[in-house]
């Protein structure tokens, strides 16, 4: 048995507990069954921007000629040099943590599965490992949906979505949610003719007005199948045919060289062992843990995907820094309070939002006014010849204060960090009304949506 001060199991938000407290002069076991970094660097957030980035600025030249900017429509795209790199980065973005793992004396480095033997002691390679302290940041993976014929094919998930080094002529995606609209939105613009088999609807967890305006944008773009429910997966001749009940037309088939899963995640706590200690999880898998983040077992914590909360990389890293200020700097004891959670999806057009959707309001009665600004009633808008899009922001009508933001459009995962502050800060309609805005940028979007609210304020009396 090894002793440890501390067991991190997940090297992704995990690295918030495992290098501080390190620094600390503590004896740290770090547990990670794949690349160092997580989901994030290795298979999410990282490389799946240093594609859609190249995807938008194909998408750019692809859009010119409304500026009177004429090309050659048949530029190329080297996708196996563009996977290549964005692969080879952030491998050695990965190798540098287990480089500096290696150089610091208080941290032990385990590449294995975690699977736990009892409360406090962790089996990792045929090595038990014992702390007072452990941390649960497993992450989540992607689900695989139950259809017929599907197992066994060389469908893609994100994860061999983001290494691939063909660009298909082809694909169809199984998903509306933003993983699905965020890669199939890269390789359509890339060049791929993408198919969207969607169960309901595109985005709905967004404001149902920002995701009624993104379907529309969206499917401008790409062919999308609404109400498709997926029934039969069959792959010959490297081709799938899925066969789907579509709402409208009844069941239908369609055929394309590549098939991308992107139908939800479920958190990767299956492979820990849990029935060995007195750790308690929902029916979905995700691990209980109380205001202070700590599991129903003592000296036990846990956070990021794998408790369900918030499924982002800046979530976990809230809750990370959280606990490490309470647990060993004990500098803060209170139960956490998330400031409001902010999103955005790096798809065409981008969306962004923060604090509560319409619907959510309307649910629970609360008293409020909407603002409401398309991109094209605006300078910039007009600048950039702006055909859709808008910011949208909801006004408590008593306090005046701000509920919740939404943006659908170009630059919306930067534009929302304006409300964001202002919602962090307690903000009012007469703060965002009583700043100075740079003509003409976007932002001024925002104002013009808060000026909507102070109209819709007054006429309501």
């Amino acid at each position: 048995m090894k002793n440890y001060d501390v067991i991190v199991i997940g090297s992704g938000g995990g690295a918030k507990i495992t290098s501080p407290a390190a620094r600390l002069g503590l004896k740290v076991a770090c547990i990670e069954k794949d690349k160092l970094g997580g989901t994030c660097l290795n298979r999410g957030c990282i490389p799946s921007k240093m594609l859609i980035h190249p995807a938008d600025v194909a998408l750019e030249i692809r859009e010119a000629r409304k500026f009177d900017i004429h090309n050659d429509p048949k530029f190329s795209v080297n996708f196996a040099n563009l996977i290549n790199r964005i692969s080879n980065t952030v491998d050695s973005d990965s190798a540098s943590i287990a480089a500096g793992y290696a150089k610091n004396p208080n941290i032990a480095y385990y590449a294995g599965q975690a699977r736990f033997i009892s409360n406090k002691v962790v089996e990792v390679n045929g090595e038990q490992l014992t702390a007072e302290k452990i941390f649960i940041v497993v992450g989540s993976r992607p689900q695989i949906p139950v259809i017929p014929g599907l197992e066994g094919t060389p469908f893609m998930t994100s994860t061999e979505a983001l290494r691939n080094p063909q660009l298909p002529r082809t694909m169809i995606v199984i998903g509306g949610g933003y993983i699905a609209v965020e890669l199939g939105h890269a390789y359509g613009a890339l060049g791929t003719k993408v198919d969207f088999l969607v169960r309901r609807t595109l985005l709905r967890k967004e404001d149902s007005q920002v995701a009624e305006e993104f379907t529309k944008v969206f499917s401008k773009y790409h062919t999308v199948h609404l109400g498709a429910v997926p029934k039969k997966v069959e792959y010959r001749n490297a081709q799938f045919t899925v066969t789907y009940q579509s709402a409208t037309e009844g069941e239908r088939q369609i055929t394309a060289d590549a098939l991308l899963v992107a139908s939800g995640i479920v958190p990767n706590t299956d492979t820990l062992n849990l029935k060995n200690t007195g750790i308690a999880v929902t029916e979905e898998g995700f691990i209980k843990v109380d205001e202070h983040l700590q599991t129903t077992v003592p000296g036990i914590y846990s956070m990021g995907d794998c408790i369900g909360k918030y499924f982002f990389r800046h979530s976990v890293n809230f809750e990370g820094e959280y606990l490490f200020q309470t647990v060993f700097e004990k500098k803060n004891v209170a139960p956490i309070r998330y400031p409001p959670v902010p999103h955005a999806i790096f798809t065409h057009p981008q969306v962004a939002g923060v604090g509560k959707t319409e619907d959510e309001l309307k649910k629970e009665g609360m008293d409020y006014v909407v603002g409401l600004n398309p991109y094209k009633s605006s300078a910039m808008g007009m600048a950039l010849l702006s055909e859709h899009g808008f910011c949208k922001i909801l006004i408590e009508r008593k306090t005046q204060k701000i509920l919740g933001a939404h943006i659908v459009g170009d630059e919306a995962s930067d534009m929302i960090h304006l409300l964001i502050a202002f919602m962090c800060k307690d903000g009012t309609l007469s703060d965002l009304l009583n700043m100075i805005y740079i003509h003409p940028a976007l932002p001024e979007i925002v104002r013009n949506a808060a000026r909507k609210a102070k109209d819709a304020l007054a006429a309501k009396g």
